[in-house]
């Protein structure tokens, strides 16, 4: 991925909440094209480092994007006000045209829900209208934390299939943060474990059998998901897909 364009970068970032440390020295990257998850125990600072990289925390050390880099976000949580009725495309008119809004919502199988009220949603509809509001302004750069929050199972394998599809209509890099990490190391170009700081990167199979990640959450899952891993590189490279 080196030889793709510099979208977003951190180096030497730090983030300190309350007297507490929440980042440290932390570098980071991601460029056009990929798809680039972040993963690490609760508490980590993975949300904290979207915050920080998207000027919504105040983090120290040297942050730099693309001139006039568009981004998409979904948030981890996103509350709504029932005191305030808007309808799914109202919402939606907040932050794209007319077409484009419109156009998200058909692209996300939503064009049934444009009068339904945000408040009376599903949390699986939530989700995905607001991946259809992320999508709506055509971003450079994806930002995804935990989007699967309050989607049942059986939704959850399409949902990444969609994003996957997205970056590669929308020629966009993917930014995600998942605990999910069967479906991560299964779509991730390059994986970042982060414990207050990078801990390992590299593609899913590295990553997987680095000791920093095994220590953080613990040999069993590791061996579990190398083999997972193997398996699902081997069956790709099978197919010809590899």
């Amino acid at each position: 991925m080196e030889g793709l364009e510099l979208l977003i970068a951190a180096r030497h970032l730090g983030l300190r909440l309350g007297g507490t440390d929440i980042l440290r020295d932390v570098d980071f990257e991601v460029r056009a094209g990929e798809i680039v998850t972040l993963i690490g125990p609760n508490g980590s600072g993975k949300t904290s480092l979207l915050k920080a990289l998207l000027g919504l925390a105040p983090a120290t050390g040297a942050l730099s994007r693309k001139p006039g880099l568009r981004i998409g976000y979904v948030p981890q949580h996103f509350p709504r006000d029932r005191s305030l009725p808007i309808t799914v495309h109202g919402f939606l008119r907040l932050f794209a045209p007319e077409e484009a809004a419109a156009a998200a919502l058909r692209r996300l199988g939503l064009g049934h829900l444009a009068t339904r009220q945000i408040v009376a949603l599903s949390g699986g509809e939530l989700a995905r209208v607001l991946l259809a509001r992320a999508i709506a302004g055509k971003p450079e750069l994806l930002i995804l934390d935990e989007p699967l929050a309050g989607v049942d199972v059986a939704g959850e394998a399409a949902l990444y299939h969609l994003i996957a599809e997205f970056r590669d209509e929308l020629g966009c890099a993917v930014l995600l943060v998942s605990h999910d990490l069967h479906v991560v190391m299964a779509q991730a170009d390059r994986v970042v474990c982060l414990n207050g700081h990078v801990c390992c990167e590299g593609k899913a199979e590295q990553v997987v059998r680095d000791p920093a990640f095994a220590q953080l959450f613990g040999p069993r899952v590791a061996s579990e998901l190398a083999l997972y891993v193997h398996r699902h590189d081997h069956s790709h490279a099978g197919s010809g897909h590899g």
